[in-house]
C-alpha cells in the first residue's frame, strides 16, 4: 500500500517518555516536600495514578486538561501529604516544565523521520498537554517535519475518540484515509482509535507485548526502520 499521510504518536513511539518523566518527577517530589532520594519509591504509586487518569481520558470520562493538577492532588493524598490547591499548582507546573525540557528521541528515530519527511505528509497525534508537546517537539527541532501537531488537550478529546482525528484530518485539508496510516505503540489509543476511524494501523511493538484477545491491527512492528518499507 502507498501511504501518503502519517500520523505518529508521540510519547513511547519516537519519544522516549520514561526518561523525561523520571527527570521532571524526582523536582516534582521535592517541592511536594518528599526528599528526592525517595523518587524510585513513588514514582510507581504516581504512574498508576496517572496511568488510571488517562484511561478514564481514552473513555471520553474526563478531558486530559483537567489531568495536569488532578494526578498531583492524589499522590499527595496517598502520600498523606497536606497539599492546598496552589501548593499542586505550583507542582504540576514543576512537573510539566520538566516534561518539556527533559527526554530525547529514540535512537534513530530522527533519521527514520527524516527519511519519510520527503515522502508523505506527517502529523503528530499525542494524548498530552499542548504545552508539553509543543515544548518537546520545538526543543527536538523536529517542527519542520510535521505539517501538524495535534494534541489531545487542545482539541478536547483524547485518542480513540474519533473527533482528534477530525481535527488531525481538518488540520490536514481532509487527506484519503485510504491512504492514511496510523503509528502508535498503544493499543486502546492509537491503534483502536485508528481502526475505528476506518484507516491503517501500524502497531509498534518493540518489546514483543501480546496483543490481547480482539485487538486486531494492519502491521506489527519492532522498529521504526520498517516504517520506510510500508510508505
Amino acid at each position: 500500500m502507498a501511504y501518503r499521510t502519517l500520523l505518529v504518536d508521540l510519547d513511547h513511539t519516537i519519544f522516549d517518555f520514561n526518561a523525561s518523566e523520571i527527570a521532571a518527577f524526582d523536582s516534582a517530589l521535592t517541592l511536594l516536600g518528599v526528599d528526592g532520594g525517595t523518587t524510585a519509591d513513588h514514582l510507581a504509586t504516581y504512574q498508576r495514578i496517572n496511568n488510571a487518569l488517562w484511561a478514564a481520558a481514552e473513555r471520553g470520562e474526563i478531558r486530559s486538561g483537567e489531568i495536569r493538577n488532578l494526578r498531583f492532588h492524589r499522590l499527595a493524598a496517598e502520600l498523606g501529604l497536606d497539599a492546598d490547591d496552589e501548593s499542586v499548582r505550583a507542582v504540576s507546573d514543576t512537573f510539566v516544565a520538566g516534561l518539556g525540557s527533559h527526554g530525547d528521541l529514540f535512537p534513530g528515530a530522527l533519521d527514520v523521520l527524516e527519511a519519510l519527511a520527503p515522502k508523505v505528509d506527517m502529523a503528530i497525534v499525542s494524548n498530552g498537554l499542548g504545552e508539553v508537546v509543543h515544548a518537546r517537539v520545538a526543543r527536538l527541532g523536529i517542527e519542520h517535519l510535521f505539517r501538524a501537531v495535534i494534541v489531545s488537550s487542545e482539541v478536547g478529546a483524547s485518542k480513540p475518540d474519533p473527533k482528534i482525528f477530525d481535527a488531525t484530518f481538518e488540520r490536514l485539508g481532509h487527506p484519503d484515509k485510504v491512504a492514511t496510516l496510523m503509528v502508535g505503540d498503544s493499543l486502546t489509543s492509537d491503534i483502536a482509535g485508528g481502526r475505528a476511524y476506518g484507516i491503517d494501523t501500524a502497531w509498534y511493538n518493540p518489546d514483543a507485548r501480546k496483543p490481547r484477545p480482539g485487538d486486531t491491527f494492519t502491521y506489527e512492528i519492532t522498529d521504526l526502520g520498517q516504517l520506510l518499507d510500508l510508505v
